[in-house]
């Protein structure tokens, strides 16, 4: 019979609230602060009120700036490659500085450069780095500017939202990536949205007077003049930085408050399902090994939970759930996500928290509670000797116990770093092994009664 317990419809949604919360994910694959996205988005929105934006340009700008790194985890793989360090911090080191200046670019490929690891080691990487000059650089924002212009258009947000996310990264001199556009070629809710995350990063690092003089600095270089008038005039207010500083919830509601239109936008069933199969697209993207991994595991929690009866709520919440799962993993470094060895010990510390995230992370959407609470589960064990908690999984819900067995399975099945992939009987044997220790019997049960049924590929 299907549990009782766990039957919270997710219906319509505010978008806003949805992907406000959502975006906190992507603060994490940028190594930025939680928070980065929605005060980026309360920047670029005044500017918008201050130069008069109609209303449709101002929603689609809205959407622009809280998923602007909707692309970012498709080349964290390739950061990591090409530098041999943490991708995330690469990339939060990266925002500081004037990559379109060739001193600079190189005092940052050589502090970059195998950080962390060997002398020896170090030399190496920036030997091979040499050669490609500017090259992988270039490569590396075409794959997250065209990427994220991609999940948005997934997502059913205008087109203008999705060019403006394209060309996040041209400067008004045409030394951007990646089709170096200039000046008015730029789109101007791109300018916005350039403009608004660049000072937002610097507020947030180097404070208010460090973020203005770098606009001062950037203008006609990166930034376009006249945006940079306007911001030099809102910024002389103390009011426009005091609403940066506010907490998370204050946040929340100052971006809520800039909604446009006035009525706030709703997303039904329909648009929730596409905006959770968008970030599941972006949270497997963070890993070569990962690919499609969120769309299994949801795959197969629906499976089970069609074995044991659940409700088709329950059903459609074990869905969702497998698809957002992992969305705290984009806060994990590719060097611990894809290690061929054996982790260490703060390695494996910084896998753990990676459920803690889903978990902080879905918390955000009220219509989430209960997708934020198996999502924290999912690395739990029947016996209690699982993470991030430590909970005895066997005093949960079904829906709890249901969700880890379709993970496992997907994992299993799945090429990893560290090994080949299992046949699924071989996986199954290893579950059954598992039974009643650390996973639940049950749900292994209908799990292999959906594969022999032919109910899923």
């Amino acid at each position: 019979m299907a549990d009782a317990s766990y039957n919270s419809p997710v219906d319509t949604i505010r978008l806003s609230e949805l992907i406000g919360a959502l975006s906190r994910a992507l603060d994490l694959t940028e190594g930025q602060a939680f928070g980065h996205s929605l005060s980026s988005c309360l920047i670029g929105m005044q500017l918008a009120q201050a130069i008069g934006l109609d209303r449709e340009s101002r929603s689609a700008l809205f959407y622009a700036l809280l998923l602007k790194d909707a692309g970012c985890s498709s080349n964290a793989a390739m950061v990591q490659e090409m530098f041999q360090t943490d991708d995330l911090a690469a990339k939060r080191d990266l925002k500081m500085m004037d990559w379109t200046q060739p001193l600079q670019a190189v005092r940052f490929g050589l502090s970059l450069a195998g950080r962390g690891r060997s002398a020896w080691t170090r030399l190496i990487r920036i030997i091979a780095l040499a050669p490609g000059g500017m090259a992988p650089a270039r490569q590396m924002f075409a794959v997250r500017c065209e990427r994220g212009a991609d999940i948005v258009r997934m997502m059913s947000f205008p087109e203008t939202t999705a060019q403006a996310i394209r060309s996040l990264d041209e400067h008004w001199d045409g030394r951007g990536y990646p089709a170096g556009l200039t000046g008015e070629q730029i789109p101007l809710l791109a300018r916005i949205a350039g403009l608004s995350q660049t000072v937002e990063i610097f507020r947030s690092t180097v404070g208010r007077m460090g973020a203005m003089a770098m606009v001062r600095r950037r203008s006609g270089s990166w930034f376009d003049p006249e945006l940079v008038r306007v911001f030099s005039r809102l910024a002389a207010e103390d009011a426009f930085w005091s609403r940066l500083a506010s907490d998370r919830p204050q946040l929340m509601a100052a971006v809520a408050a800039l909604e446009p239109p006035e009525a706030p936008e709703m997303a039904d069933s329909q648009r929730v399902d596409q905006v959770a199969l968008a970030f599941a697209q972006i949270i497997d993207a963070k890993s070569p090994y990962t690919y499609r991994h969120s769309e299994g595991v949801a795959k197969y929690a629906v499976a089970i939970g069609r074995q044991l009866d659940f409700s088709p709520v329950q059903v459609r919440e074990m869905h969702l759930a497998g698809l957002l799962h992992d969305i705290g993993k984009l806060g994990v470094p590719n060097m611990v996500l894809d290690k061929a060895g054996p982790l260490t010990h703060e390695e494996m510390e910084v896998i753990r928290r990676h459920p803690r995230y889903s978990e902080e992370i879905l918390s955000e959407v009220a219509a989430f509670s209960s997708l934020a609470e198996v999502a924290a589960v999912h690395h739990e064990r029947v016996d209690g000797k699982g993470y991030y908690r430590g909970v005895v999984l066997a005093d949960f819900p079904q829906a709890h116990r249901t969700l880890p067995v379709a993970d496992i399975y997907e994992a299993l099945t799945a090429d990893r770093p560290y090994r080949q992939a299992m046949s699924p009987d071989a996986a199954l044997a290893l579950l059954h092994k598992e039974a009643g220790s650390g996973v639940c019997p049950r749900a292994v049960t209908a799990l292999e009664a959906a594969l022999n049924k032919g109910e899923v590929a």
